[in-house]
């Protein structure tokens, strides 16, 4: 697995990305038979350490967490214990599914863009119906099962995910509703 452990105006000593390395590696070797690589970055907020890891699998999911703590290295062992967690939870639910991926997941390109809110209230009219377009950024549609994709949204964190079916292979959108469920868009 690849590491990437960098700090937000913090400097980020060898003692500590030797732990990184070595507690991250032995918690994801324990659940994902095929980790990609991981991003660890360390911030500090106010009095608090901050700690954000993300940890790509060949299977095209990804697992994320945060944590804070007034101590770097606790920031990072409760931001290693909640990956853990998540990647026990996709564990079990695999072998729920009962149901092995072979190849690894397909990725589409797309484009993605980041659109201007109006200046003005919420009253105020705008002055053409053309979005400004703040920021184009490339994108990947992965193709997933549906049960795969609802996964794959809870282990982001993410609001709504935007996959390839593989059953019908048509653009289908699963989001979180303001009940708590799950939606899902088949076109």
């Amino acid at each position: 697995m690849r590491y990437q452990i960098s700090g937000k105006q913090i400097d980020i000593g060898d003692a500590l990305q030797t732990h990184v390395k070595e507690e991250l590696g032995t918690a994801v070797a324990k659940y994902a038979e095929r980790p990609t690589d991981a991003h660890i970055i360390f911030s500090k907020s106010a009095n608090e350490f901050v700690c954000e890891s993300i940890v790509h699998l060949s299977t095209g999911l990804t697992a994320q967490a945060k944590a804070h703590a007034h101590e770097i290295y606790s920031a990072f062992d409760k931001c290693c214990d909640k990956l853990e967690k998540q990647l026990r939870r996709y564990k079990r639910r695999l072998k729920d599914h009962h149901r092995e991926r072979a190849q690894p997941v397909e990725l589409s390109g797309a484009s993605s863009y980041i659109l201007a809110t109006g200046d003005g209230g919420e009253d105020s009219e705008p002055e053409s119906l053309q979005p400004v377009i703040v920021a184009e950024m490339e994108t990947k549609i992965p193709s997933l099962s549906v049960g795969e994709a609802v996964m794959q949204m809870e282990l982001a964190g993410a609001p709504v995910l935007v996959f390839h079916n593989e059953k019908n292979d048509g653009l289908n959108v699963v989001y979180r509703r303001d009940d708590g469920n799950i939606g899902w868009i088949d076109p």
